[in-house]
């Protein structure tokens, strides 16, 4: 079951009218809460606040974390493990794609249930396979979370079909870029490796954490151009979500790896921090 508050007041249909609907005029952040919280807070709203620059939109941050404090107090979830979905979209404007530049903007707050990943998936790692579904380089929205996401609803559906906990994606230059749902990093000769995401893709949140906590501890990632050679090469893969944290993959269609140190050590970090699914 699954609760939509607009302005602090439960809604139960769309509006037809909405430019997020008709056009996917808009972007969205995927939070998890924790214990009431909600998690990644900072990072959310920094790539939140790129994608409204991007698109000309007015950022609502002066009042929405109050409105999703709100939200959390008054649904019927039980918000100690639960997803909050945050939508921004353009406000209704006369029918056309044309719109002011920036332009006011409307906000949706869902809450959905959750649970933790299979605990067994953090210590054996999970299966995986390349998606036939490329991802259209030269995106002008390249790296943030728009409405638009038919791409990973089509390479998701493949992931379904073949019974794959993730599916990665590449672009129409073979080049490796993101999971349908997660961020994908390699580790070889210690050294770890996460692919660019200037033409296409979706910059994670705990993508980023990860990157800064690395940086911090004096272990670059190394962001560049990766390909299936790379993925034949790789001492380790591994996977980042905002709400699973890390997660080993053990295969990905005919390669498989162990879970190494690389990826013990990167989930310790994060555990480190505050991401409990990534504890022993």
């Amino acid at each position: 079951m699954s609760e939509w508050f607009e302005m602090g007041s439960e809604v139960r249909a769309a509006d037809p009218a909405s430019r997020g609907l008709q056009y996917g005029d808009g972007l969205f952040e995927t939070i998890a809460i924790r214990n009431g919280e909600p998690r990644l807070w900072r990072y959310h709203m920094a790539r939140l606040t790129r994608g409204c620059e991007r698109l000309g939109l007015v950022a609502p941050l002066a009042t929405l974390k109050r409105e999703l404090e709100s939200v959390l107090a008054r649904c019927e979830l039980d918000t100690a493990y639960c997803i909050a979905k945050i939508i921004v979209s353009a406000a209704a404007t006369e029918r056309g794609y044309g719109r002011e530049m920036p332009s006011q903007t409307d906000v949706s707050i869902g809450l959905f249930p959750s649970s933790p990943a299979d605990k067994q998936n953090y210590q054996d790692g999970v299966s995986t396979m390349l998606c036939e579904t490329r991802l259209a380089t030269g995106s002008p929205v390249a790296g943030l979370k728009t409405l638009n996401r038919v791409e990973q609803v089509l390479a998701r559906a493949e992931c379904l079909q073949a019974d794959a906990f993730e599916g990665f994606t590449r672009d129409a230059d073979d080049r490796l870029i993101c999971g349908t749902i997660s961020n994908m990093f390699i580790v070889r000769d210690t050294r770890v490796f996460t692919p660019s995401l200037l033409r296409c893709g979706v910059a994670g949140t705990m993508r980023q954490l990860l990157i800064d906590l690395m940086d911090r501890a004096g272990k670059e990632v190394e962001v560049c151009d990766l390909d299936e050679n790379d993925l034949a090469t790789a001492d380790e893969v591994f996977i980042t979500n905002s709400q699973m944290g890390a997660l080993p993959v053990r295969r990905c269609d005919d390669y498989t790896w162990s879970v190494g140190d690389g990826t013990r050590h990167v989930m310790a970090l994060l555990a480190d921090f505050g991401i409990e699914e990534c504890r022993p």
